[in-house]
């Protein structure tokens, strides 16, 4: 029974790194939220610290995952996903996938009236797909800026400058599909090149961006 604790208090530390590099938050930002030093942090991620349920608590709820969830316990036969939660950045992210590797499922929704209007495009390694659920969604992907509306997907490489916001008013719910660098979705959002002129990429899909009726510029 010992050694099990031990294995599983032994693979928080990798677990907590995934999760905030996933979440894509720097250890400054997580201290700001949990209460919880830096260096405090930074022992954990690298298993120089042992983790206890006082500094568990603060990263389950920052992390919007249960304390199972967190250390990664093994199942115990219930089927229901018990998923939280996270607002960053004006929107609020619900995790769909419980796994920390592989291609990651968010739904995200921009409330009525939120701030996040002002475009602060970022880059980051890994390969996004997105589809617009409700409202109009504006998308800026490197040069250019397009408004989604329900039922439209896009889909790019993440190292391009992007950013997404509402485009009134109004509140906007999308689903998100992201992956690491060459993980794509496999989906495609358009005709071959053979129909429609562009030249495919390596993997068969059309292009870094494709919406599922064409984009219509903001």
């Amino acid at each position: 029974m010992d050694d099990d604790l031990d294995q599983v208090l032994d693979a928080v530390g990798p677990r907590l790194r995934s999760l905030r590099h996933e979440r894509e938050i720097t250890l400054t930002e997580l201290s700001a939220s949990t209460g919880i030093s830096v260096s405090t942090l930074s022992r954990l991620e690298s298993g120089a610290r042992r983790p206890t349920l006082e500094l568990l608590f603060p990263l389950a709820k920052a992390y919007g995952v249960t304390l199972d969830e967190l250390v990664d316990a093994p199942p115990t036969g219930d089927p229901r996903i018990h998923l939280r939660p996270v607002v960053r950045n004006g929107m609020t992210m619900l995790p769909l996938t419980r796994r920390a590797g592989g291609i990651q499922a968010y739904k995200l929704v921009i409330p009525a009236g939120s701030d996040r209007r002002e475009p602060t495009p970022q880059t980051h390694e890994g390969y996004e797909w997105l589809y617009v659920l409700n409202g109009r969604l504006r998308v800026l992907l490197g040069e250019h800026d397009l408004t989604l509306s329900p039922g439209e997907a896009a889909e790019f490489d993440t190292r391009l400058p992007h950013w997404f916001g509402a485009v009134d008013a109004d509140p906007v719910e999308f689903l998100v599909l992201f992956g690491s660098q060459g993980e794509r979705a496999h989906l495609r959002a358009r005709p071959k090149a053979s129909r429609s002129g562009q030249a495919p990429s390596p993997d068969g899909t059309a292009g870094s961006t494709a919406t599922g009726r064409p984009p219509r510029r903001h």
